[in-house]
């Protein structure tokens, strides 16, 4: 079972610092929610939505076309759990400049509060070494969280996974923009019109 008692609403914000710094592809359901929260879905974001697993694959996808920028990829433990080939995949491929940041609270709160495989003993940041991430982490106290602020803040090589526990608060209200079309428009807008 997941011990943390980081609360996201408060780890997400102090981990990831200035937003305008990466590209960020979310993940669906809490960490949608954590993210357009925090960016107010500003142009360098997109967040899934009823895809469950999507998150990740397609932020490879963008760092390996967008090699000068930096991919953040804010996925729950449910979505990486749907995504294991994919983390595979990074570790083979080494994007210099992508992050996976897994939000786990070892609970498909989306559906209900099912407890999901980490709660079970499922070691994602064991999968991401595995695999051949370059830097992995695991952060469940505030101790580990302010040393973690670096890998977000510095210039990194990629690809890392940190993956980030938290306890089973909700993630803060936000009612997004569920127009996709518009959504993909503005973050293709940003990519090709981008400085």
């Amino acid at each position: 079972m997941n011990m943390s008692n980081l609360d996201r609403k408060k780890a997400i914000p102090e981990l990831i610092g200035d937003t305008d710094n990466f590209l960020i592809i979310s993940g669906l359901a809490g960490p949608a929610k954590d993210i357009g929260f925090l960016t107010k879905e500003s142009p360098n974001t997109f967040l899934f939505g009823g895809a469950m697993g999507g998150a990740i694959p397609t932020s490879l996808g963008l760092a390996i076309s967008r090699p000068k920028d930096k991919v953040l990829c804010v996925s729950g433990d449910g979505d990486t759990l749907m995504s294991l080939g994919s983390l595979a995949t990074i570790g083979i491929m080494k994007p210099k400049n992508l992050i996976i940041l897994c939000v786990d609270n070892s609970a498909y709160l989306e559906t209900g509060g099912q407890q999901s495989h980490t709660a079970l003993g499922v070691d994602l940041e064991a999968i991401a070494r595995g695999s051949g991430f370059t830097v992995t982490k695991t952060i469940k106290n505030e101790k580990e969280l302010l040393e973690a602020q670096k890998i977000f803040t510095k210039t990194f090589i990629g690809p890392i996974f940190v993956l980030l526990k938290v306890n089973q608060t909700n993630p803060p209200q936000y009612s997004r923009n569920w127009n996709a079309s518009q959504e993909k428009d503005k973050f293709r807008n940003n990519l090709l019109y981008k400085n």
